[in-house]
């Protein structure tokens, strides 16, 4: 069993922002910490929501 949240518990603008968020990972100088911290973040929402219901 898989703890963390799944593709599936991501709203559709959730998705496209971590989407971004991963593309911007993979340009030269972006700061990696910063970004991950985003995309954690997004994933606290999304277990908020899930475990909610």
């Amino acid at each position: 069993m898989v703890n963390g949240p799944l593709f599936s518990d991501f709203t559709p603008g959730e998705k496209a922002r971590i989407t971004g968020l991963v593309a911007r990972m993979a340009l030269p100088g972006s700061n990696l910490t910063k970004l991950r911290r985003k995309i954690e973040r997004i994933e606290q929402d999304a277990m908020r929501r899930k475990t909610k219901k």
